[in-house]
């Protein structure tokens, strides 16, 4: 069992470096979820593969840093998104 957590975590790892992905896409493309992915990546990595860890805590951080700015341009295009439905909506009448 503990073979097969420490090979998970080198995937996942593997993973979010190779496309500089969220711990949500992580999440989302191997079908676990994110509390699995962050424990796999901050604790059992560290153990499995120190050499991993320290690229995939860098990429962690750096997702840190950025999810506000994200988090903002998501809700612009929600409204922006929003307002092009209402626009056409209004045309149309």
């Amino acid at each position: 069992m503990q073979h097969r957590e420490n090979e998970r975590c080198i995937q996942l790892a593997e993973y979010m470096i190779s496309r500089r992905a969220t711990v949500r896409g992580t999440a989302t493309v191997f079908g676990i979820s994110k509390s699995t992915v962050h424990k796999d990546l901050t604790e059992k990595l560290k153990t499995a593969s120190p050499a991993l860890f320290s690229q995939v805590k860098e990429i962690l951080e750096e997702n840190k840093r950025e999810r506000h700015i994200r988090g903002g341009l998501a809700t612009k295009h929600k409204y922006e998104d929003r307002q092009k439905l209402l626009s056409g909506v209004a045309k149309r009448r």
